[in-house]
Formats: C-alpha cells, sequence, structure tokens
C-alpha cells in the first residue's frame, strides 16, 4: 500500500511540474529581422530608413493583396522567434510580405542618420531583437513619434535594402499605432 501512495505522489510530482511551462503573451517576445549585419539587439543600433544617394533597394518589393501575410502578435515567444529568425536567415523569402508586430520602439542614431525599430524580447526577456521599419508619410521626430520604449504595433511590407556593404531589412510604408 505504501509503494502505491508513493508511487502515485511521485507521478502527481511529476505532472505538476509538466503543466508549468506556460506561453508567454505573443507581443513580449522575438528577435531581429535582417540578415549577418542587420540583426538588431537591445545591446547594439538599429539599421536606418534615412539613407544617402547612394543607398539602393536590394530586391524590388512584391505586391500583396493587402491582407497581413504574417502576424507576430498572433504567435507564442517561441514561434515569434522562429519567425524572425527566418527573416534573418533567409530574407528574400519574405520580400513584399505583409508583417505585424508588436513590441518596443527604439530610436537610435547613427551616421547622422535616424533609425526607427520595433523591439521585442526573446522568450527569456534577457534580450531584445527587432525589425526597423519606416513610417508612411510625413512625421517629424519627436514630435509625432512615441516615447522611446514606448508599446507599439507596426504593420508594414517586408523589404530589403543595402546600405554600403550591409544589407538591412526592413518594414516599409509602414503603419504605426501607440
Amino acid at each position: 500500500m505504501k509503494k502505491l501512495i508513493c508511487m502515485i505522489l511521485a507521478a502527481l510530482m511529476i505532472l505538476s511540474l509538466a503543466a508549468c511551462g506556460g506561453t508567454p503573451s505573443a507581443g513580449n517576445d522575438a528577435t531581429v529581422a535582417g540578415n549577418d549585419t542587420a540583426a538588431v539587439d537591445s545591446d547594439k543600433t538599429v539599421s536606418g530608413n534615412e539613407k544617402t544617394d547612394d543607398d539602393t533597394p536590394e530586391t524590388e518589393v512584391k505586391q500583396t493583396s493587402g491582407d497581413i501575410d504574417i502576424d507576430l502578435t498572433a504567435m507564442s515567444s517561441t514561434m515569434i522567434y522562429s519567425e524572425v529568425q527566418n527573416m534573418m536567415q533567409q530574407p528574400d523569402s519574405y520580400i513584399g510580405l505583409k508583417v505585424k508586430m508588436e513590441g518596443q520602439f527604439n530610436v537610435a542614431e547613427v551616421g547622422g542618420n535616424r533609425y526607427f525599430a520595433c523591439l521585442i524580447k526573446d522568450a527569456t526577456a534577457c534580450c531584445a531583437s527587432g525589425i526597423e521599419f519606416d513610417w508612411k508619410g510625413d512625421h517629424s521626430y519627436p514630435a509625432d513619434y512615441p516615447e522611446e520604449n514606448a508599446q507599439i504595433t507596426v504593420t508594414g511590407t517586408f523589404t530589403t535594402y543595402k546600405e554600403g556593404e550591409a544589407t538591412y531589412c526592413q518594414l516599409k510604408d509602414a503603419e504605426l499605432q501607440f
């Protein structure tokens, strides 16, 4: 009888440990879109939307139907991480797709250019990565933009561009909600 009770208690402990794994909200975790040099970590800078005259788009943007093709806001943190990693590793597969994401607003100024990004924390919340965006329309920074680290939702068309030797990923003609 004691053996049976011990086995039942052991089984209950194992089941209770397995039940502790939950899924964090999709909007709080992820990574960056870009390839080797376009990855954005919270310790590094974001790649840019204010370009010099010699910058040229790397690839043509495919037209979409206007519907969202990749909604990162509806995914688990693990799926967001995987999807954004795929965007960084194989950006040509995502060109022209409409992407929606939510995270923290970030601004970086590098070499006289200003870059805006939506940063998403990874599943452990120790690191942040993001995707640069180009807000559609005429907007003045800082007057029209949210405060840094404010929660935002960005929807835009995924594209890449070259700046010097580096290739960067960006959500072009983005809609910004904050």
